[in-house]
């Protein structure tokens, strides 16, 4: 029996519609998959690879809970996000088979440090400060595949206090959700418990201390975060 010289880490999870967790091993998040984003970010929709960074696991805030406004910024972003959630490790997986490695999906938000990310861009830093902070993941429950199928269109919508603030279709996806898989296991080796937020939409913003945040995607579910102090 392993005797550890401290207490190891809680496992994260959410929860799955119908019942159960999903245990949460890692999460990876692609940069810029819809194009008018892209263009808001100043970036090229039409001559860029996907790319990715990371979140650690237990970024996640899960079932609802509030959201504690982060230290070091005054320009907090949200970014409302399809999520995949691997049921099946692979390895270079082809694209038609990429589906069948995905338990299923969820709505997610990759709440970002702007002002952070805008310095590390100037000074060609990474991007950890600004994206993978405490808290900075929230997420709604998974839903499973072999109930929901794999989505490839529906609203993708973001509100703050009930004003519309992200509204697109998944049908914008620069690389669809079996590219997306497909590539990342090119360069890692997906494993059960994995995470992957597919990019945002056009219109990310900032948000203040008692903003209530509401994300869904259509025939996927919904995530709901309030900014505390």
């Amino acid at each position: 029996m392993t005797e550890f010289v401290v207490a190891p880490p809680s496992i994260s999870s959410v929860a799955v519609v119908g019942g159960g967790r999903f245990p949460v091993r890692r999460i990876f998040c692609v940069g810029r998959n819809y194009a008018e984003h892209a263009r808001e970010m100043g970036g090229d929709p039409d001559r860029e690879p996907p790319f990715f960074f990371s979140k650690p696991a237990d970024a996640i805030v899960v079932d609802g809970a509030d959201m504690p406004y982060p230290p070091l910024t005054s320009s907090l972003h949200f970014e409302i996000e399809l999520v995949v959630a691997i049921g099946k490790g692979g390895v270079a997986i082809p694209v038609a088979a990429a589906t069948e490695h995905v338990f299923g999906y969820a709505v997610g938000l990759d709440m970002t440090r702007r002002d952070l990310q805008a310095e590390a861009k100037k000074t060609g830093r990474p991007w950890d400060m600004a994206k993978a902070f405490d808290h900075s993941a929230p997420i709604g429950p998974i839903r499973r595949a072999d109930e929901i199928g794999h989505p490839t269109r529906g609203a993708i919508v973001l509100r703050v206090d009930g004003t519309t603030r992200q509204s697109g279709d998944l049908s914008e996806l620069i690389w669809s959700i079996p590219e997306i898989v497909a590539h990342l296991s090119t360069a890692v080796r997906l494993e059960p418990g994995d995470l992957i937020f597919t990019g945002t939409p056009a219109g990310v913003g900032a948000v203040s201390v008692g903003d209530k945040l509401e994300g869904s995607v259509a025939g996927v579910g919904e995530v709901t975060t309030t900014i505390r102090r």
